[in-house]
């Protein structure tokens, strides 16, 4: 990926993962993370898409922000939906990763807010 690609991205997590992960210091993944063999991230311009496409409907969700420089080689920018590039992280998300996270809130224009750090 070129020098100019995100150094965040973001993970939609239901509650119980969020508590596991800030109870573990780290998570293994979602369902659909555990057969695919990576975790799914996603960019600030993926985000609204991924969850609407894959959360429709859930509430308690969390948004946790990761620093993907922090990860190094563990992520990897593969071709996904409609030929963009996701970043998909080939170990558990360690929580000292996690710069930023709180409940998933939309924005006035129905977008995904980001998380802020404190």
């Amino acid at each position: 990926m070129a020098n100019d690609a995100p150094t965040l991205a973001y993970k939609v997590l239901t509650a119980d993962q969020m508590a596991a992960l800030e109870a573990d210091g780290m998570f293994a993944g979602a369902p659909v993370d555990l057969a695919d063999g990576y975790v799914h991230l996603s960019t600030a311009d993926q985000l609204t898409e991924t969850v609407d496409k894959h959360f429709i409907g859930q509430d308690d969700l969390h948004v946790a922000a990761v620093d993907l420089e922090a990860l190094g080689e563990a992520v990897k920018w593969e071709e996904s939906r409609g030929g963009q590039l996701f970043p998909h992280l080939y170990t558990a998300l360690p929580l000292d990763a996690v710069v930023a996270y709180g409940p998933l809130e939309r924005g006035d224009d129905g977008k995904v807010r980001l998380p802020v750090a404190g």
